[in-house]
């Protein structure tokens, strides 16, 4: 990874720290994106210690508004001439129904525009850094998700597994649709499941939920396992040119039959553009 541009989403905690220290200790220049800055600057103090490497850079924005998320890529574009690796990780499970400043369902509003306009406002970075890779942290849990087509915002009947399964299923569609505008341009993208990790994951609300997965830490995968997945697509030669799939255990895991449907695919992408259209 020397020489190479990363650019990490969600990484002053769990797995995305994790693999930013991986892709940091192999040589790239990481460029971190925390939505707290007090949080992003003790990230950036770890990931540069543990890495052994000063070449690590913090970007702060609140990736489930969509003004913070151009802002981001803005400052990002003018600062570096490249980016080799784009790893879209920052996820929230939210326990409460609450609405972003852009009127949008928090968990949707970060969970999958936070990536599709952190990618589309980056794409003609990541062509002319050819060859490059997007990497999308989806879940299995978009087994189990469904596209609301007619209330994507979960007006009505919300919950938090309802909407985080829509939000992981948002991302395999929008890492299908991505594939197929991205062919020929030696950009890759593919996505992936973490496994069920032990990290500030699930317990950003606090409450019930917090407690419980609390109690189900001693249980699940560590940070550095849960990482293993997205590091390994991120600088893998065994993935070189490999683009529209879906991974597990670093291996190539079959989605579920809603998330290999291309006409929802596209009209996820043409739904998303006209939500972001709305907020200009």
């Amino acid at each position: 990874m020397k020489g190479k541009i990363a650019l990490v989403t969600g990484a002053n905690q769990g797995i995305g720290k994790e693999s930013a220290i991986a892709l940091a200790s192999m040589g790239a220049r990481v460029v971190i994106v925390a939505r707290s800055a007090e949080k992003g600057r003790a990230a950036l103090a770890e990931i540069r210690a543990r890495s052994q490497s000063e070449a690590v850079e913090l970007l702060v924005g609140d990736l489930s508004v969509i003004a913070e998320v151009w802002r981001i890529a803005r400052e990002f574009a003018a600062t570096h001439d490249r980016l080799d690796v784009l790893l879209n990780n920052a996820g929230v499970l939210a326990t409460t129904r609450r609405t972003t400043v852009d009127g949008l369902e928090h968990t949707f509003a970060t969970n999958h525009l936070g990536y599709f306009v952190l990618t589309h406002e980056l794409l003609e970075l990541l062509k002319k850094s050819a060859p490059a890779r997007v990497v999308n942290v989806a879940s299995r849990a978009h087994q189990r998700g469904t596209m609301h087509w007619d209330d994507l915002q979960l007006e009505r009947g919300w919950s938090a597994w309802k909407a985080y399964g829509q939000s992981k299923l948002a991302n395999v569609l929008f890492t299908r649709e991505l594939t197929r505008r991205l062919e020929g341009t030696g950009v890759t993208a593919n996505c992936l499941h973490p496994g069920v990790i032990a990290s500030g994951f699930g317990k950003t609300d606090g409450g019930l939920f917090g407690v419980i997965w609390k109690l189900m830490s001693p249980f699940l995968s560590s940070t550095a396992d849960g990482a293993k997945t997205q590091i390994w697509l991120c600088t893998s030669p065994a993935v070189e040119g490999i683009s529209g799939k879906y991974f597990a255990d670093c291996k190539e895991a079959r989605p579920s039959r809603e998330a290999r449907d291309d006409a929802a695919a596209r009209r996820l992408w043409a739904l998303s553009e006209a939500i972001v259209a709305r907020a200009r």
